[in-house]
């Protein structure tokens, strides 16, 4: 049997959610006509809710807007979601669909630090385990989340860390790595060839959070061999949906926009 609703905060949660959708101010008559409630039940609501800061009043045409407390909550909730717990089940799916190892990364002190790994049924013997750093430069989750900083950032991380070569595919000049970052950013998904450890390849795209910024990425790693010309574009395409649900779960609302296909190959 359902749990039986409260309708006077139903109805406060419509009037909040009203303002979600390209409505930035509205006067207690289109808010009333809106939702076809009476002016005095709008009248009720919207007093209670500006008085506990939810909504606010405009003193020249005394519409109402979204309040400071909603912006405090919002911001409690995206800095205290546990994005392990959040993206594991995407990715043990994520494991499950590509038979191959996942892991989820974090941007720290100007290097990745490997937060979570599942390994596919075909384990690779490979440099990475949670709580591991690795360089961004090289990396494919690294070179991702790199890509998505502001041009200030981006600079400061490449001067500020040790460009050290690992392999002879490693790209260790700032312009190449710049112009590289480039591509990323148009394409929606990074690749390491190698550029970590010889035999070796990752494919990462990156996660958003609320705000709109990359704080993550996910990558699935696997023998070069087995990431042939022919199943690289279906790798990118699942990686890509799997980055685009962690970053739903973590508030992101526009995420279509870094999802490319196996087009750009």
């Amino acid at each position: 049997m359902a749990e039986r609703l409260i309708q006077s905060i139903e109805r406060a949660a419509d009037v909040l959610e009203l303002f979600l959708v390209s409505n930035p101010e509205l006067s207690v008559k289109e808010i009333s006509e809106k939702l076809n409630l009476s002016k005095s039940t709008v009248h009720g609501i919207i007093k209670t809710l500006e008085e506990r800061g939810y909504l606010q009043q405009n003193p020249v045409d005394l519409k109402y807007k979204l309040g400071i407390k909603l912006f405090e909550l919002g911001n409690f909730v995206g800095n205290h979601l546990d994005i392990g717990k959040i993206a594991r089940p995407i990715i043990r799916n994520l494991v499950v669909e590509l038979n191959e190892t996942v892991h989820l990364v974090m941007l720290q002190r100007d290097e990745v630090i490997y937060i979570d790994k599942i390994e596919g049924p075909r384990a690779l013997t490979i440099y990475s385990h949670i709580g591991k750093r690795a360089p961004v430069h090289c990396t494919g989750v690294g070179k991702v989340i790199l890509a998505y900083q502001g041009e200030n950032e981006i600079d400061r991380i490449l001067s500020s860390v040790v460009l050290e070569s690992y392999t002879e595919y490693t790209m260790t000049n700032i312009t190449n790595i710049k112009n590289h970052l480039k591509l990323i950013r148009e394409k929606g998904y990074a690749i390491d060839d190698e550029e970590i450890e010889l035999g070796l390849k990752c494919i990462a795209a990156p996660i958003f959070n609320h705000q709109g910024n990359v704080i993550a990425s996910i990558s699935c790693a696997a023998p070069k061999m087995r990431f042939d010309d022919e199943r690289i574009p279906e790798v990118i395409e699942r990686i890509q949906i799997a980055s685009s649900e962690i970053s739903k779960c973590l508030g992101y609302k526009n995420d279509n926009n870094h999802i490319e296909t196996s087009k750009n190959l």
